[in-house]
């Protein structure tokens, strides 16, 4: 019997598109689906909390509550069924310029009889001359005191750059117990084979996989190599802002905002090469020149699943998409962050000034 799992993503705007040849083969075509449904199945929208301000990670503690990192600097303790949301003190000092801030957020060992889970955020931070980073910290959670207790800095994805974009910055804790963050390109132009995500001795424009004390495990892909940065999984990468555990095979799936119509869906592999900037679906934005040559056109790179403009839902059958459909695609929101809770539903963060967090539940 064929298996599907639905995975929710975050990639950019309503609509599928390509700039060099369209849509890979078996992309969707689907029409928008009317809000609260999707696929053909209806969905309860309902707002948990509103008023946040510019939301970007979620994470479900096993009582049902929420931490929600608010990109300015605040980590607030979210009941969804008391319309609460407070702050917690103790978290980090943050670069709050352009894309930076704080960003997301996972938890380890939330589970009996631990009474202070393991609390992992990613944040960017700024060096005395101004120039930032990425960070993944950890700390424990207090709830009852609603703080962190004990936060340090556990690795940093160097260099320090002077700019305030393509943080990447998304963090799980995978099957195998180890940390995998997403580290962007921190918008560096210079497309061809000397971009920053194309040099292994730095750590932008990829995937880092780390033990849970922000060291590099003996048995990632470029340990021995010499030149290449230890914690380095996976690299080739633009600005990777989704990463998922499928819930049956471990698998890792990415998504990476593209330049412009190239928003991809990615299957990690150890020691992959996802081919930024030298193979990409993406256009230069404003024009219809495209960035590289496509992933099927060159070799040794590892081609995404998916290629996209899209906000909504995937159904996938193995490693492969083989259906969409859209979520809540008539607010016009540009959604950031999507988490599910052991019941099924489905919990949105709204990038915005103002922000909802709704939750989507089986109607």
């Amino acid at each position: 019997m064929r298996r599907r799992t639905y995975l929710a993503v975050a990639a950019g705007a309503a609509g599928l598109a390509g700039c060099a040849g369209g849509a890979p083969d078996g992309a969707g075509t689907d029409e928008p689906a009317t809000d609260g449904e999707s696929g053909g199945e209806r969905f309860a929208v309902e707002t948990v909390v509103d008023d946040l301000e510019r939301p970007w990670g979620i994470a479900v503690l096993r009582d049902g509550r929420l931490l929600v990192t608010e990109r300015p600097g605040r980590l607030r303790l979210v009941d969804p069924e008391a319309d609460d949301a407070r702050t917690v003190e103790g978290a980090p000092e943050v670069y709050a310029a352009g894309q930076g801030g704080l960003l997301d957020v996972a938890v380890r060992g939330d589970s009996e009889p631990e009474p202070e889970p393991e609390v992992y955020l990613t944040y960017a931070a700024a060096d005395d001359a101004g120039r930032s980073a990425t960070h993944l910290g950890r700390g424990r959670l207090d709830a009852a005191a609603g703080r962190l207790t004990g936060f340090e800095r556990l690795h940093v994805a160097e260099p320090f750059v002077d700019s305030d974009a393509h943080y990447g910055s998304r963090v799980v804790v995978g099957p195998d117990d180890r940390l995998y963050v997403t580290a962007g390109d921190r918008q560096f132009k210079n497309f061809g084979p000397g971009h920053v995500a194309r040099d292994r001795s730095n750590e932008l424009g990829a995937v880092l996989r780390l033990a849970p004390d922000g060291s590099a495990p003996e048995d990632n892909p470029f340990v021995d190599e010499p030149g290449v940065r230890d914690s380095i999984f996976t690299y080739g990468h633009r600005n990777p802002q989704g990463l998922a555990v499928h819930p049956e095979t471990g698998a890792l799936w990415e998504h990476e905002h593209g330049e412009e119509d190239g928003d991809e869906v990615n299957v990690l592999e150890a020691g992959g090469d996802y081919g930024w900037p030298v193979a990409s679906e993406a256009c230069n934005y404003g024009t219809d020149d495209p960035v590289g040559v496509s992933h099927a056109d060159r070799e040794g790179v590892t081609g995404p699943a998916y290629v996209c403009q899209y906000l909504g839902r995937l159904s996938v059958d193995g490693r492969a998409v083989d259906e969409r459909a859209p979520l809540l695609a008539d607010r016009g929101w540009r959604v950031r962050a999507v988490a599910d809770d052991p019941a099924g539903r489905l919990y949105v963060a709204v990038d915005a000034e103002s922000a909802p967090l709704v939750r989507l539940s089986p109607a």
